[in-house]
């Protein structure tokens, strides 16, 4: 028996199930350990300690640090589990078929450990032998042992790791340690050095590490080895030796079943490795993904899916199916990962041997051609994208197929069309993804009604509560809890930026009429107030508005990084078949991000759209990309919130204005993308698919909707919702939520602009989702508290713009020739580093401009001693002169990129020089000045100089300029393919490539077609082969990418 039952007249309620069992993956409550504060614990003794925890949880210590005692031990371990001894001959042929294959990297290991962990073994005797390697039915049969201290001796520089949790051999799980007041982003930053410098050596058995765990002792973090493997990839892209912020974002902290954070490494080691723990992590609650990613679940989806289980085997126990008492739901907020844990438990429950069939249930417009890929790899076959229900009858009467994904209005036309089945009467677990007020009508009271045995479980970032839940027809059905049960986990929006696995808002309100009171009462929101709204002085003012600050807050024109990108939109919308489509993605140099527009009838809709072309037409350069959509005329505001669904297969609601101008819209929509849609039902459907992924391509600027996209849709590159329309409580917070999801350093926060009084619907809203002291949680502090600095709610002072500036002038002053020392050096990053975030969140702010109190010129000086020091740090870690602390300083590269001077600027100047017939020595400073600041011309500076130095006798500079790059690009790749002796047509073509894609590519067999033939330089040496070819491909294209 797993938990307690308390049983209140005839209702089975759930009561602290996960705390009965000490084999649940996460701990119910966790009470720190008492321990008395050191005046100070070296790294060594925090190594010690950890080892010793780690014993007494049941771990075996070995002494082993180097590769050959290593392979000894996994020849061992899998000898033990699998009780079978290996001869040498097929030891050494089974370890380098399936273990040490060359050919085989981190994603490769990554799908052997996840997916095919069982190998087949050619016996010397010529049967075969199925070996094990790592046991997942029976988690306690795999051993766990603990090593300290290996040493990488063949990569490109010697490496000490610190710990590494062996299971059945397999390096699996990798710590690195720093001392306690060491900042843990330089334990990330080494494990990174680690992947380009030694993991792959030898024999590779390091690139099957999936988990990696980082802690200075006080902060302790874990994440998957592909958010490092891709950390370092996009690193690589060009060139970045030295740590940039990308990516430590998606570390996390562990916690308890109530979301309280345990980040001491003490009590880290005692909870997330104790050994059912990480066995279960592993084993269980690992996702490697369609795009070979692989996801480590976080505490609260864990607990979630475990909650599930229990709520299951509860009920199956004590015959509590067919009621609500089988089920209940989860409140996990928008954004934070529900349909990984909702289809975690539908997989899982299908696996229960009592349980007939699993129904994964979505909202139409959320399957998606990327859920429906990731669905079919879960679980071949389960999900289609068939609109009729013939599809979905055959799944239910397939005894083999045990889990189906299908839509809300697939599984209605099912029961409607079968009064009688016998799927009804099988013990059957309905898990709805989005438990919206659609889910609670007629729908929930036809499934209750027809099946008999059921378990139904819900999904919401937004509960309906009493206090939110207005009216409707049925007075059973008006909370989340009377249609599914208890609440079996929660984790809110403030849970969720706490971790910050979501992003907090900004939301400004901007007054766009005289008297503009607070929306309370829908009782006085009368019919001439919105036709007030909707005045053609209010939409000319609110797009104009909206025209003049676009760029301001998404950045765009401003801000740049790398981003993959779908090349085949329209062969992916307008399949039939989607999931069939192979997705072809490319790495482009993105501008900023896009934004929505919400708006409160299609009528509106229609008029700013218009006013939207007319500005545009005579301002062309406030241009944007501009997209409208919507489906029929949906009411201005639901009494409780909920935000109408509107239909994206259907517009036969809308009237025909509303239809004539959607299909005006859809052709300049055409025009621009080349695409052929209209209104009619297959092609609008396609339509909006469209508009989804170029939203997601960030293709598009604005989209113009009036409740399409404001739920359940995802697009990391969105930052903006600006707002015309009555939001309120769950509608709010799922409309607000488009902004927030986590992409990059750059992204920081979600841009809301209300043009309507919503302050106290926000407020309202955060405080029932969050809780009353939720706003300083879920909204940003005020631009006065940035620019000037604030206390925290401790009564700490938390610095601002201000005074980082008084420190930078005063203790790092220009007069001063250079930065002496090491330590002050590092304040000198550290502060530096600190103001470029800072800048980063204060240029949204309409008064940051003109308070920046710096000016450019001696901020350009800031930035290239900046780089300097980068550069310099940068030859000393290659030579092996710095400490793994000093190696691991974090520079952010990727906000200097922000602040770009690009080639266009360095070639006006060089014009201006010339023109003054190469007198203006100013004009010769500005530009040194300028390349030093810049990350991405430091690397072109030579090519800059020489070209400077010849232009005396030119006519055209930037003729000139273009003929001198095509020059000295073809001399220098001449010189690679000579001194790497590789193959050079191949070569060329994959240059081609890279700049065509902007970007090298290091993965797949590209790169192996230009390298010479394997006998040159033997088996043994060619992965190091192939990183010094890597390395050169990286210098050469980063070189001469976007120069002209």
């Amino acid at each position: 028996m797993i938990g307690y039952l308390k049983l209140i007249g005839g209702k089975m309620s759930y009561f602290n199930i996960v705390a009965a069992t000490n084999e649940n993956t996460v701990v119910t409550e966790y009470i720190p350990e008492q321990r008395t504060a050191d005046t100070y614990q070296s790294e060594a003794e925090l190594e010690r300690n950890f080892i010793r925890r780690l014993g007494e949880l049941g771990y075996e210590y070995l002494t082993i640090h180097k590769e050959d005692d290593l392979i000894e031990n996994l020849r061992k371990q899998l000898e033990t589990l699998n009780s079978y001894s290996f001869t040498d001959s097929e030891w050494k042929s089974f370890f380098i078929e399936y273990i040490a294959n060359a050919n085989e990297g981190i994603v490769e290991k990554t799908k052997t450990i996840q997916e095919d962990n069982v190998k087949n073994l050619k016996r010397d005797d010529g049967t075969t032998k199925n070996i094990t390697l790592i046991d997942k039915k029976n988690i306690h049969n795999n051993s766990l042992q603990v090593i300290n201290q290996y040493k990488a001796d063949t990569g490109k520089r010697q490496n000490r790791y610190d710990v590494t949790v062996l299971v059945n051999g397999f390096p699996l799980v990798h710590i690195e340690l720093k001392r306690r007041g060491v900042p843990i982003r330089e334990a990330f930053n080494q494990i990174d050095r680690y992947q380009r410098d030694s993991f792959w050596a030898g024999s590779g058995l390091f690139e099957y590490v999936q988990i990696f765990v980082i802690s200075n002792g006080t902060n302790t973090k874990y994440y998957s080895n592909t958010t490092r493997f891709n950390a370092v990839k996009e690193a690589g892209k060009a060139r970045k030796k030295t740590k940039t912020s990308n990516s430590f974002e998606f570390t996390s902290f562990w916690a308890d079943a109530n979301n309280k954070v345990i980040p001491d490494i003490v009590d880290f080691t005692k909870t997330f490795f104790a050994k059912h723990t990480i066995l279960n992590i592993l084993t269980k609650y690992c996702i490697f993904t369609s795009e070979n990613l692989l996801l480590v679940m976080r505490p609260y989806q864990i607990v979630a899916t475990e909650r599930i289980l229990n709520r299951i085997e509860i009920a199956n126990n004590y015959k509590k199916y067919g009621s609500i008492a089988g089920g209940g739901y989860i409140w996990h907020t928008t954004g934070s990962g529900k349909t990984l844990t909702s289809f975690k438990s539908a997989r899982l429950a299908s696996k229960l041997d009592y349980i007939d069939k699993v129904l994964f249930v979505v909202d139409r417009k959320d399957l998606d051609y990327q859920t429906m890929r990731e669905y079919d790899r879960f679980e071949k076959g389960a999900a289609n994208s068939n609109t009729s229900t013939t599809v979905l009858k055959r799944q239910l009467e397939n005894p083999d197929c045990r889990i189906i994904i299908t839509t809300i209005q697939k599984l209605a036309a099912f029961i409607k069309k079968n009064s009688v089945h016998a799927v009804y009467d099988k013990r059957v677990v309905i898990i709805f993804d989005e438990c919206h007020r659609s889910q609670f009508g007629d729908m929930h009271q036809a499934i209750t009604k027809k099946f008999k045995k059921y378990h139904l479980f819900g999904f919401t970032g937004t509960p309906i509560f009493a206090l939110n839940s207005g009216t409707s027809k049925n007075p059973n059905l008006r909370t989340t809890e009377q249609a599914f049960g208890d609440q079996l986990h929660s984790y809110t929006i403030v849970d969720a930026i706490k971790d910050k696995n979501v992003l907090p808002f900004r939301v400004d309100y901007i007054k766009t009429m005289d008297k503009e009171e607070d929306i309370e009462d829908v009782k006085v929101w009368d019919i001439d107030r919105e036709k007030a709204y909707m005045s053609s002085k209010r939409i000319s003012l609110v797009t104009s508005y909206i025209l003049e600050h676009f760029n301001q807050k998404t950045y765009r024109n401003e801000r740049y990084y790398s981003y993959s990108v779908l090349t085949n939109i329209s062969e992916i919308a307008e399949s039939k078949k989607r999931e069939h489509v192979e997705e072809i993605k490319q790495k482009r140099r993105v501008s900023g991000f896009n934004s929505i527009f919400a708006v409160s009838s299609v009528q509106a809709a229609k008029l700013y759209y218009e006013e939207f072309m007319r500005q545009i037409a005579e301002n062309p350069e406030k241009v944007l990309k501009i997209a409208i959509i919507y489906s029929y005329g949906v009411n201005e505001e639901d009494i409780d919130g909920i935000l109408d669904e509107e239909n994206p297969e259907d517009t036969s609601a809308l009237d025909s204005d509303s239809r004539d101008f959607l299909e005006k819209a859809i052709g300049d929509y055409n025009r621009q993308f080349n695409t052929n849609y209209d209104t009619s039902s297959d092609k609008f459907q396609n339509y909006y698919k469209d508009v989804s992924l170029r939203m997601k391509n960030k293709e598009l600027d604005l989209l113009i909707v009036v409740n399409m996209f404001l739920t359940g849709f995802d697009a990391t590159t969105l930052n903006t919702l600006w707002v015309d329309k009555n939001l309120k409580m769950h509608g709010l917070i799922q409309a607000y939520s488009r902004t927030n999801r986590i992409l990059n350093s750059i992204k920081t926060f979600g841009n809301i602009v209300c043009f309507r009084a919503l302050q106290k619907r926000t407020d309202a809203a955060i405080a029932l989702f969050g809780d009353k002291e939720a706003g300083g949680i879920v909204t940003l502090q005020s631009f006065s508290d940035y620019y000037n600095g604030y206390k925290d709610s401790k009564g700490k002072h938390i610095d601002g713009y201000v005074d980082m500036i008084d420190k930078l002038l005063k203790e790092f002053p220009l007069s001063e020739p250079q930065i002496v020392g090491e330590e002050h050096q590092k304040e000198f990053i550290a502060l530096l580093g600190a103001i470029l975030r800072m800048r980063n969140l204060l240029v949204s702010f309409d008064e940051f401009e003109g308070k920046e109190i710096i000016s450019e010129r001696d901020f350009q000086d800031y930035l290239g001693r900046y780089q300097d020091l980068r550069d310099e740090w940068n030859e000393r870690r290659k030579k092996g002169e710095l400490t793994d602390i000093d190696n691991d300083i974090v520079f952010e590269i990727e906000l200097i990129k922000q602040i770009e001077i690009n080639i266009d600027y360095i070639l006006m100047l060089v014009t201006k020089y010339h023109d003054s017939n190469c007198t203006d020595k100013e004009v010769l400073i500005t530009i040194q000045k300028a390349v030093d600041s810049s990350p991405e011309l430091r690397s072109k500076k030579d090519l800059i100089e020489n070209f400077i130095n010849g232009i005396n006798d030119v006519d055209d500079v930037m003729n000139e300029w273009h003929s001198y790059v095509v020059e000295e690009r073809e001399k220098a790749l001449v010189a690679l393919i000579t001194e790497e002796k590789l193959k050079e047509e191949e070569t060329r073509m994959f240059i081609m490539g890279a700049f065509r894609d902007g970007a090298i590519k290091t993965t797949g067999t590209d790169i192996d077609k230009i390298l010479p033939a394997v006998s040159r330089f033997g088996d043994s040496n060619r992965k190091a082969k192939k990183e010094i070819v890597i390395e050169k491909l990286k210098v050469f294209f980063e070189r001469f990418w976007n120069i002209g």
